[in-house]
């Protein structure tokens, strides 16, 4: 009896585990969540999630900051010091001639005792001329600052293009996965349908083999095309900061075919006015430009204001306070004269670079602009063909199994068909995303993709 009462409770125990673990798995399950997004916004998510773009504006602020700290060098400059000094008895000969106020003849060698002294000083200095190095500084932070700008919405641009691609792959990944599981269900049946036939000797057993070995190959093809969706979906919920239990679902009407084609001209018109990394040298090498201006002006004479004021307390000796005095002070370092020379040269240098740069960048913005330009239209033209291919295929497929019904085509002949219609499906799904998304990259080689975005 307590043997069978043993073995109930194990049973029972096994029982409540198995429990326990189904409803665990179960709630992990339906924790994950299932997000139909469109394209715009997985952009917005992108832009509003991207480090990237939080180091931009961090650099937009460390170049306003620069501006400040420039301007802030045409601000006088105060100083206050003071002291409070113990000290030993020193022996003091004021050699004035003049008696001391109790009477002591300090011109004789008189002492007086001191053994401590305070004193408190304040100095201030504003800038009059400096041959204009402040006014360069202002300058050239000012331009460094919109540069700043300028390569802050080019990562804009790049992050939104970024996202348009992982949308798309994520978009692809899902429509292959899609397909590829209609085409394991005819599969499948075929299988089935074929055993049938087998079994009544209506189909040699190695027409069945082949179908069996097709189904095969399209369930490896899945395993494959499911790995590949989950990797495209983890990829997008990094970059739009979702849960990683997030399974996003794109909404594919959002990845529309482009507009009006320009002619390539008007493109690199449009490269030539819109692009912020062109700008963004331009305003550099203009900073590089004051920059010269800047070294070469360490040759002139700095010419400062300059006011100050003191107060000390000597016990037993001296007192002194509205000690005022106001002036104008000239600093000229004659070694500039020779050493800044090496600065100039830098500084022309730099420009030189940067103007290089620029040469190459607008050759490598031509280049771009021609290839987006040229992928745009070959797109375009697939659409036009896989439109077609995607009818042929279909009709074949008909054909092929009529005549295979009829004893007219072998078994590979009708998987053949098969396979082709299912890459053509494939073919016009992806050519459609891929038109819309090489649209949005001319846009981008443009500099206009935020634009088209915003609007």
């Amino acid at each position: 009896m307590f043997q069978i009462l043993i073995i109930m409770n194990a049973t029972l125990f096994k029982r409540f585990t198995l429990l326990i673990i189904y409803l665990f798995t179960g709630s992990l399950l339906f924790a994950q969540t299932t997000q139909v997004l469109s394209l715009d916004s997985a952009i917005a998510l992108s832009l509003k999630n991207s480090s990237r773009l939080k180091g931009s504006q961090a650099r937009i602020e460390e170049a306003t900051a620069a501006i400040k700290e420039a301007a802030n060098r045409q601000l006088p400059d105060v100083s206050v010091s003071g002291s409070y000094l113990r000290v030993n008895n020193p022996s003091l000969n004021l050699k004035t001639g003049k008696a001391s106020p109790g009477g002591a003849d300090t011109s004789s060698g008189g002492t007086v005792k001191v053994s401590q002294l305070a004193y408190g000083l304040v100095n201030a200095s504003l800038p009059l001329y400096s041959g204009s190095r402040i006014k360069y500084g202002i300058e050239s932070s000012k331009y460094l600052e919109k540069a700043a700008q300028l390569d802050a919405d080019n990562d804009r641009e790049e992050v939104v293009m970024n996202t348009i691609d992982a949308f798309n792959n994520l978009f692809k990944a899902k429509a292959q996965v899609k397909l590829i599981n209609e085409s394991l269900e005819q599969a499948r049946q075929r299988v089935k349908d074929f055993s049938n036939l087998e079994q009544n000797g209506l189909l040699a057993r190695n027409d069945l083999l082949k179908a069996q070995l097709q189904a095969s190959n399209i369930e490896l093809s899945l395993v494959d095309a499911e790995n590949n969706a989950k990797l495209s979906n983890i990829n997008m919920n990094l970059m739009l900061g979702l849960p990683d239990s997030t399974d996003i679902t794109p909404d594919s009407t959002s990845l529309q075919q482009g507009g009006t084609l320009l002619n390539a001209e008007d493109y690199l018109q449009l490269a030539t006015q819109n692009r912020r990394d062109y700008a963004a040298l331009g305003y550099r090498k203009q900073a590089a430009g004051v920059g010269i201006k800047s070294a070469q002006a360490e040759k002139l004479p700095s010419v400062a204001l300059t006011a100050g004021y003191a107060a000390a307390d000597i016990p037993n000796f001296l007192t002194l306070y509205n000690a005022v005095n106001v002036g104008v002070g000239v600093n000229y370092s004659l070694s500039s004269l020779w050493k800044t020379n090496a600065k100039v040269a830098q500084a022309k240098a730099r420009e030189k670079e940067l103007e290089a740069s620029q040469s190459q960048l607008s050759d490598a913005i031509k280049l771009e602009v021609g290839k987006a330009y040229l992928n745009y239209i070959s797109s375009i033209k697939k659409i036009d063909v896989y439109t077609v291919a995607i009818q042929q295929a279909e009709e074949n497929y008909k054909i092929v199994k009529n005549k295979f019904e009829n004893s007219l085509a072998t078994t590979t002949d009708l998987l053949e068909a098969e396979v082709a219609q299912l890459q053509a499906r494939l073919n016009y799904s992806f050519a459609k995303s891929d038109a819309a998304v090489a649209y949005k990259r001319l846009l981008q080689a443009t500099g206009t993709l935020e634009n088209t975005n915003n609007k």
